[in-house]
Parts: structure tokens; C-alpha cells; sequence
């Protein structure tokens, strides 16, 4: 996700002949590591679309505000809002709301530019959808993401899409294995629901799962 072309081809001539786009920003807790991707439009973690797995749990769940943190282009929000339920979004990086906020037109206020770790939502989240949002924090902000999520959610409320698994500490997308996940999460949170994932992007293939926690 983050190797880079040789310094002397541009990044369109990089991405045409198959090769990444050079990047002179390398810390990805910085919103500068972001934008420079979506600003040379490299997203291979985009779905363009909404996943199966995402729409499949929220057709079987009792609808309730949803606050999805890293939302890059923000599909599900637009996805969630046209369905009727009460959805905001977020983002660390400018490029990654104004690319969501154009795509989604008229309900371009659904996306809005934060930190996840100082945001204050405007409703009490019922579901924190994760996508993506957890790979892309540097394994020593983990600690961090747990307390947060615990935070934020109330007994009963859910945490709950795709987490990616995978041994390499190279990244992003910063894969977790099992044990790592569940002794991050058990403490606050009771793993409900898993499944297989179909539709999972390249750079996902075969390393992702579906899962549910409910806040204890």
C-alpha cells in the first residue's frame, strides 16, 4: 500500500505502467500521509460501493446512529442515510472529505473533517462501523483505539465491520492476528457475530472477516 515508484516518473506514468505513485510523506498518523494519497489517487482500500457483508448486517439490525470514523469516500453513509438512518462520517484527511462530500452531493453534511481520538459525535453512536480505520493507525495507536471505542459506545451498542488480519509489520493496512484483536477488545467488548468476507478488495483478499462486538 505505501511502496513507492522511482523518484524520476511522475505519478501518473507510475500507476500506468503498474507501479505505485511517489510519495514524500511516510507517517500515516499524520492527515499529510492521507492526502497526499487521495490527492494522487491512491486508494486501494476504496470499494467504490458497499460491501455485502455491510449491507447484509444492516438489513438485519435495528436502526441506529451510526458514526463512521476513517470514512475515506464514504459510500456506507450515503448508503445508511438513503435507507433512513441517522449516519455521520468522518475523516483525518481534507482531500478524503472533499472526495466524499462530491461524490455524495446532497448529503454532503453526512461527512465532516475530525480526529477520530477528540471528536465529539453528534449523537450517541449505536454502531461504530470500522473499514478500514483500524489497519491504517500504526500498532502503537491500538491501545488508543480500544479506549476510544470503548469510550464512545455505551453497553449494548455495537462495534462492528471488517478487521484485517495479517503477520507483517509493514503497513498500512497494519494487520493484527486473532489473539491480538481479542486481547485488545475483550475487556470492554464480547465478540457477537463473524463470517467470511466475498467481496474483499485486492489488497484485502483472504485477511479479512466480518465481525460484531457488542459493548459489555
Amino acid at each position: 500500500m505505501d511502496k513507492s515508484a522511482s523518484p524520476e516518473r511522475p505519478a501518473a506514468a507510475a500507476r500506468a505502467g503498474g507501479e505505485s505513485p511517489v510519495f514524500t510523506t511516510r507517517d500515516p498518523n499524520t492527515a499529510a500521509f492521507w492526502d497526499e494519497r487521495f490527492r494522487q489517487g491512491f486508494v486501494p482500500w476504496d470499494q467504490t460501493g458497499v460491501p455485502a457483508a455491510f449491507a447484509a448486517f444492516a438489513a438485519r439490525t435495528t436502526p441506529r446512529p451510526v458514526l463512521i470514523p476513517g470514512c475515506g469516500s464514504a459510500y456506507e453513509a450515503g448508503w445508511l442515510a438513503r435507507a433512513g438512518w441517522t449516519v455521520h462520517a468522518i475523516d483525518f484527511s481534507a482531500h478524503a472529505v472533499a472526495t466524499a462530500r462530491s461524490r455524495l452531493g446532497p448529503q454532503a453534511a453526512l461527512v465532516e473533517q475530525a480526529d477520530f481520538f477528540t471528536y465529539r459525535a453528534p449523537f450517541v453512536p449505536g454502531w461504530i462501523y470500522e473499514r478500514a480505520f483500524l489497519c491504517a493507525l500504526p500498532p502503537a495507536r491500538r491501545t488508543d483505539y480500544a479506549a476510544r471505542m470503548a469510550e464512545l459506545l455505551a453497553p449494548g451498542a455495537l462495534l462492528a465491520g471488517f478487521f484485517y488480519f495479517d503477520d507483517s509489520p509493514k503497513g498500512p493496512p497494519f494487520g493484527i492476528s486473532r489473539d491480538e484483536l481479542e486481547a485488545l477488545l475483550g475487556a470492554s467488548f464480547e465478540l457477537v457475530e463473524e463470517s467470511a468476507v466475498t467481496d474483499s478488495l485486492p489488497i484485502f483478499a483472504g485477511r479479512e472477516r466480518w465481525m460484531a462486538w457488542r459493548r459489555r
